[in-house]
């Protein structure tokens, strides 16, 4: 089996594949130099200076050498020979496949008119971590572009580390795309606290540079914003090139049936580069970036080409951490039609849960994991819950949950 994408997903492809029994041989090919790594520290900790690359490593190479994973980093995957059943590396290798996986992930998206300057960067491998690590170091005036998860993480840690943040945002309120406007306005507040200036509903037009380096950040209302530093975080686009080169369909990711096949039947293809039908997005096909949906999915499609294929049904979470703050979101916030809150949004520690015709659809919780780890049980067990019940402060909600179970276990009455 050939594992294209030494990320996450593929790690994680590879090692559920050996827990399943299988011995036939693996081959994991990155076009990366480093053994795969957990991306979350590379915003927050490793950024810090509290996380050395060290600790950043998904499994030692030791244990995979020792399962016999062969790792082939620092050569990308160029071709894939469908009627041979072969990849073509960069480096002119030809490595023929029984089954093949495709774990390519994404990729920062680029600002076009940033150019090349040295000091505007993007966060996405942790040789984009390195430079960025280098380069806020020694900065003073930092203006973030995109107010997206990665984009205010390194705004939170550049801030606390001293430097002066601007985050500058197209939307007229940070995160739009994936949360509430309650969460949106208490992680504007957050940030304020910190002294970060949040520049909403402006467009950059320009970036003034001297020599190699921006100085200025120019926006759509006329203002100028000096800088030292531009971190670009607009977004990630899917590595699915490969595959559409291929022949396999694709739509901003590869797309995958419900146990992670592509068209071809010799083929997967799970995490940032897959778009997959969710029953969490009423069937719609959805292409999710988190750590859970890489690793469940990629034992999903493991189990697929073990020959024991389940339907791709855990539920989707994700966390961001931003100052002493964890926000946490189970299931996929989209388009409710009645939301409930818990907890106090002003000291912002709170949740939102969210429903569409009464079923809960998705949680998001700042600073209340036992409010999240209910979601989920809620959303994984398909438990009834109210909207009314969890409006009420009082309601205890492990207690809320057992009675759930009880109620979803117990047999139907017929008149």
């Amino acid at each position: 089996m050939v594992v294209v994408g030494a990320s996450c997903a593929g790690i994680s492809l590879a090692m559920a594949t050996r827990d399943l029994g299988s011995e036939r041989p693996i081959v994991l090919v990155g076009d990366e130099p480093d053994l795969p790594y957990h991306r979350p520290p590379l915003s927050k900790a490793f950024l810090a200076g509290k996380a050395e690359e060290s600790t950043l490593a998904l499994r030692p190479e030791s244990l995979l050498a020792s399962l016999g994973i062969e790792i082939v980093a620092g050569t990308a995957v160029t071709a894939i020979d469908r009627t041979a059943r072969r990849v073509i590396t960069a480096d002119g290798r030809r490595i023929a496949y029984d089954h093949l996986a495709l774990t390519t992930g994404s990729r920062a998206r680029t600002l076009a008119i940033a150019g090349t300057a040295d000091n505007v960067l993007t966060l996405r491998t942790l040789a984009d971590a390195r430079r960025l690590r280098a380069a806020a170091a020694t900065c003073r005036e930092v203006v973030i572009v995109g107010g997206g998860f990665v984009g205010l993480e390194v705004a939170a840690t550049l801030a606390v580390a001293g430097a002066a943040v601007t985050v500058v945002e197209t939307e007229q309120r940070l995160l739009k795309r994936a949360v509430s406007p309650a969460v949106s306005d208490a992680v504007m507040r957050l940030h304020h606290r910190h002294g970060v200036g949040l520049r909403l509903g402006a467009r950059v037009t320009a970036i003034d540079r001297a020599g190699d380096r921006a100085r200025a950040v120019r926006l759509d209302d006329g203002s100028v914003l000096p800088c030292d530093l531009v971190v670009v975080g607009i977004g990630a686009v899917a590595n699915d090139e490969l595959a559409a080169a291929a022949g396999l369909p694709c739509r901003d990711g590869v797309l995958v049936d419900p146990e992670g096949r592509t068209a071809d039947p010799h083929i997967v293809a799970a995490g940032d580069c897959a778009r997959h039908p969710s029953r969490f997005a009423d069937g719609r096909l959805v292409r999710l970036e988190s750590v859970q949906n890489a690793t469940d999915q990629a034992r999903a499609a493991a189990a697929v080409l073990h020959g024991l294929p389940q339907p791709y049904d855990k539920v989707p979470w994700f966390w961001s951490d931003q100052y002493d703050v964890k926000i946490q979101i189970a299931g996929l916030v989209d388009e409710p039609d009645t939301s409930v809150l818990r907890g106090n949004a002003e000291d912002g520690r709170f949740s939102v849960f969210h429903f569409r015709a009464g079923r809960l659809i998705g949680a998001e919780s700042l600073g209340r994991p036992g409010d999240h780890l209910f979601a989920r049980r809620c959303l994984g067990e398909h438990l009834a819950v109210t909207p009314a019940l969890l409006a009420d402060a009082g309601t205890d909600l492990a207690a809320l949950a057992t009675a759930a179970r009880a109620a979803a276990a117990a047999p139907s009455r017929t008149s």
